[in-house]
């Protein structure tokens, strides 16, 4: 009975994440963002159109709540000023996902919002991209260079803080369930979901 709840729960917040979602957010033209002043910039992009249908959407966890930064579909991305520091990263759709990250005021990161097969809809987690020709996922590799040609800046729309207020309580509820999985990742889990000071540009 139980797994039935939760699988539920899980179609229930996929459900919510689709379609509709689009008319949340909004290309922006013109030059890509720079840092401003004393903050960092974190982007988050989702070159791959697996699973284009669905979107996910992003958060800055913190002890004040969270903060809403958008969503993330096929092809776009997400800029986001952040304050200086450390910060735990959250992505939500059929799952939910986390990355740790500490900041630099004046630097540029770079996450990966990559999608893979759910049970009902496309899963996601956010990948670190360092500032490291040996990573996995590297700024000095030419994935990325075509990550950031292929995607396209989004902002949201003023609908987006009315979708959030409206669902907040799905969102919290998603982000408890799979913070007992994050809680009980080991310290070598982690370290690969953790973006560094360094890895900022």
């Amino acid at each position: 009975m139980k797994k039935y709840v939760r699988m539920t729960a899980a179609l229930a917040v996929a459900l919510m994440l689709g379609g509709c979602m689009s008319s949340l957010m909004t290309k922006t033209p013109g030059a890509a963002p720079s840092p401003e002043p004393g903050k960092a910039l974190v982007i988050f992009m989702r070159p791959s159109s697996f699973g284009g249908a669905i979107q996910s959407s992003v958060y800055d966890t913190g002890k004040q709540g969270d903060d809403f930064i958008g969503v993330v579909s096929a092809k776009t991305k997400l800029a986001y000023q952040a304050d200086p520091g450390t910060h735990l990263f959250m992505v939500v759709a059929e799952n939910g996902d986390f990355m740790n990250a500490t900041l630099d005021a004046g630097k540029t990161y770079y996450v990966l919002v990559s999608p893979r097969v759910g049970v009902f809809k496309a899963r996601f987690s956010l990948l670190p991209i360092h500032n490291d020709p040996a990573a996995k996922y590297s700024l000095q590799s030419q994935r990325f260079q075509s990550w950031k040609s292929e995607t396209s800046f989004v902002v949201k729309t003023p609908a987006a803080d009315q979708w959030y207020a409206e669902h907040k309580a799905s969102v919290n509820a998603k982000q408890a369930e799979y913070m007992q999985k994050w809680n009980r990742a080991s310290a070598q889990q982690k370290a690969e979901l953790t973006l560094h000071a360094a890895d900022g540009i």
